[in-house]
């Protein structure tokens, strides 16, 4: 039974047969066969089908909710067995917004040095894949912001406020200032991120808010390609002083705050709500505690 949920999973996740088979590691019929078989035991029809996959009916959307919680229990249960016989172990999967992809490692690291035995994949996502992927059981946890956007039912650790500069390359009429006005912003010349990054919609809101016009010349979903475009020169862009701090130590760039007003936003570690814990990411959100003290 626990097979077939996971591939049903799949299925309302990949929404087409083929790409569920492959998520899953089977074929196709094998796929097709296993969500037949659901249907029978439960007693009602899964999926809308035809030539191709067409959704779930009201009966597999109330089934796919029950499916996710069961799998997640089991998975719970498994890591807590596996924990009793050999401490915490296994991959550990984290979706992170790309604006706080720079403090990151002083989550991971402390975490790895007490539990030596797990290993972490991180992932640069948006707020929204973060939430997405905890639900479809993809992410086991993700960092992202807490106050601006619904979140939904999740645990949630504050680890810490994001402020905001203008990055700028030294060449810059700007470079001398100490600081800039979000109004001000309105006639430079801007990289930023695309309109699916949350960061981009904190953005465009404060610019709005200040009567300055949203427009960038270049967007990108990488804060690395928005960096490189500030080097060159020729544009400047907002981000997270965090990340500013990481390019500007060498002379290379320049930040300044904006300010009228300061603006802030809390970002924190999320996981799916669940009592109790597993084990791991119960000593996630521990050190995710400790990192917030």
């Amino acid at each position: 039974m626990i097979d077939k949920l996971e591939m049903f999973i799949a299925l309302a996740t990949e929404r087409h047969f083929g790409r569920a088979a492959l998520a899953c590691g089977v074929t196709q019929p094998s796929l097709s066969s296993a969500i037949r078989q659901l249907e029978d035991q439960l007693g009602v029809q899964l999926v809308f089908r035809g030539s191709r996959f067409q959704g779930l009916t009201p009966e597999g959307q109330r089934v796919l909710d029950w499916a996710r919680r069961i799998v997640g229990d089991m998975r719970a249960l498994r890591d807590e067995m596996r924990t009793v016989h050999a401490g915490l172990s296994g991959n550990l999967r984290i979706g992170v917004i790309p604006t706080a992809l720079p403090m990151v490692a002083d989550i991971t690291t402390p975490f790895i040095d007490r539990h030596p035995n797990m290993r972490v994949t991180i992932l640069s996502r948006t707020s929204a894949e973060i939430l997405t992927g905890i639900e479809n059981l993809e992410l086991d946890a993700g960092i992202t912001y807490l106050d601006n956007e619904p979140l939904g039912r999740v645990s949630q650790v504050p680890l810490f406020t994001e402020f905001y500069r203008l990055l700028c390359a030294p060449s810059s009429p700007l470079a001398a200032r100490a600081q800039i006005t979000w109004a001000e912003l309105a006639s430079e010349p801007l990289c930023l991120l695309t309109a699916d990054m949350q960061n981009r919609r904190i953005v465009n809101t404060h610019l709005t808010e200040a009567g300055a016009r949203v427009a960038a010349t270049v967007e990108s979903n990488s804060t690395i390609a928005l960096v490189a475009h500030v080097k060159s020169g020729r544009w400047s862009s907002v981000v997270p002083k965090k990340l500013a701090e990481m390019f500007t130590g060498s002379g290379d760039l320049v930040a300044l705050p904006i300010v009228e007003p300061e603006a802030e936003h809390l970002v924190g570690l999320i996981t799916a709500k669940r009592e109790p814990q597993t084990p791991v990411l119960q000593a996630l959100l521990d050190e995710a505690a400790r990192f917030n003290r």
